[in-house]
Order: structure tokens, then sequence, then C-alpha cells
């Protein structure tokens, strides 16, 4: 049996690096902003390219490239912008789901997957899962196509109305 193996055969000693995942194929923040145009524009001054989409508990920006250090950044850079609320950063790779809280610009923890996913919207369950796809979720936005001088003109008008309801 041994003869049928190339002679440079090695088996590593960390059998682990044989399934690791290569890389994340799927990032998405979970937010509690309730307007899916508020976090669109709120992407599009941090400069994030995400496809914002409403959900009943709040809007999941999807990143439409979650490689390297992209998914970290962005939730940094939104959990700023968007003080006083928490979000979760949820990440996919190899089939494994890591999720981590953010506030304030920072990462605040990891949470358990089940956790997260049994409060969060069915529509994050379906996006990580394969089943629906950003473009089959209605109401989306990217961030891409909102410039920034009209992205500060939404969340202005959005601050506004919040004043004038209360």
């Amino acid at each position: 049996m041994t003869d049928d193996l190339p002679e440079d055969f090695v088996v590593p000693d960390d059998l682990s690096s044989l399934d690791a995942p290569k890389g994340r194929e799927f990032a998405v923040l979970l937010t509690q902003v309730a307007d899916a145009e508020a976090l669109a524009a709120a992407c599009a001054i941090a400069e994030l390219d995400v496809d914002a989409v409403p959900t009943p508990v709040g809007a999941l920006a999807v990143l439409r490239d979650p490689a390297g250090d992209a998914p970290e950044r962005a939730a940094e850079a939104i959990s700023k912008l968007v003080s006083g609320a928490a979000l979760v950063l949820v990440t996919r790779a190899g089939g494994q789901l890591t999720c981590v809280r953010y506030e304030g610009g920072s990462a605040q923890g990891n949470l358990p997957p089940g956790l997260v996913l049994s409060g969060a919207p069915e529509a994050l369950e379906d996006l990580l899962t394969g089943q629906l796809t950003v473009a089959d979720l209605p109401g989306g936005i990217a961030s891409g196509k909102i410039g920034r001088f009209k992205a500060m003109r939404t969340l202005t008008n959005i601050a506004r109305k919040a004043k004038k309801s209360k």
C-alpha cells in the first residue's frame, strides 16, 4: 500500500489545516437601524460597498466583498457612525459561522451563532444558507449607487423626520 504513494508525500502533524476555510464566503452586518436607506447612506459615507436590506428587526448590510479584514473594518465604521446601538458581524467561511458584537467602533466579543440566529430575521438565515440572494429580497439598496452628498441629505432628512415625530 505504501508503494502507491509518491516519495514526497507527507502527512501533516496538524490535520486541522486540511479542512480549514480558505476565506470568507459571506459577511453581513445585523443592525438595529430601522431603515435600509439610512443604513445604505451611512455605508456610503463610510465608503463601504454593501447591499442594505430591510427586515422587521433592523436592516442588514451584506458586504459585496467579504475578503481580508473588510468585514471587521465595515463593522467598526458602522458601529461608530450609528452610535448607541450595537451591531453583529456574521461571517461564513467553510460552512462555519462566526458572530462578533460591535459597539462604538470596536469588537465587544464573540456570540454563539445559534443564539444570534434564534433572534435574527428569517432573511438572514436564508442568505447564510444560500437559499436566497440579496437580489431576491425586496427593498435592497446598494450603497455604491448613493453619492456622499446624497447620503448626507438622506441622513439629514431622516434625522429631521425623527425629531418631528417626537
